[in-house]
């Protein structure tokens, strides 16, 4: 016998926590977790899209998800502590290593690229978001772990530094988003 998918408790607006409390659709932890699902679902979307010469990037983005879906969990049950502080120090080797491999800028760049890169331009906001979320949940609602608050923080940098990546593997050169004056020359 298969259950079904839908349990109609969120008929009315509300919501049932893992705490088994009934909370509004639209608070902050709810909140929260509906942006880490969003970014994590995107993410899904970022390999079903990475290019040839991308491909070998999957298995460190599936990673991420399932790191995201860890934070989730810190976010959501009180005794669970799956990120720790060494999780931010593996995504600034990361992105240290990244930083490494592509040309420097020394000005801000469009988002955008190729398909990879753009797409992990766009998973990088959608970090940010989820990150500022879970910023006003710490504030107003519900304490979270500094480490969460850290990797949350790490997590856009390193979706940035990823996406440049993405588009030096592809060939994509970053385009700045301020072009430098030219001197019209007096003919």
């Amino acid at each position: 016998m298969t259950s079904k998918i839908y349990t109609k408790v969120g008929d009315q607006g509300s919501t049932k926590q893992v705490t088994g409390k009934m909370v509004p659709k639209y608070d902050l932890q709810i909140e929260t977790l509906g942006q880490l699902d969003e970014l994590e679902s995107w993410l899904g979307v970022v390999c079903a899209n990475l290019s040839s010469t991308t491909k070998r990037l999957a298995p460190e983005i599936q990673s991420l998800q399932a790191k995201i879906y860890q934070v989730q969990a810190d976010i959501v049950v009180k005794r669970s502590h799956q990120i720790t502080s060494q999780d931010t120090v593996v995504l600034e080797e990361r992105i240290d290593d990244l930083n490494a491999q592509v040309p420097p800028i020394k000005a801000f760049i469009l988002p955008g690229g190729q398909v990879s890169g753009a797409d992990l331009q766009y998973a990088r906001t959608l970090a940010r978001k989820a990150e500022r979320t879970a910023s006003k949940l710490n504030a107003k609602q519900q304490p979270l772990a500094p480490e969460v608050l850290q990797y949350l923080n790490r997590l856009s940098d390193y979706l940035f530094m990823l996406a440049r990546y993405a588009n030096l593997l592809d060939g994509y050169q970053d385009v700045l988003a301020k072009k430098k004056p030219t001197k019209n020359k007096k003919v």
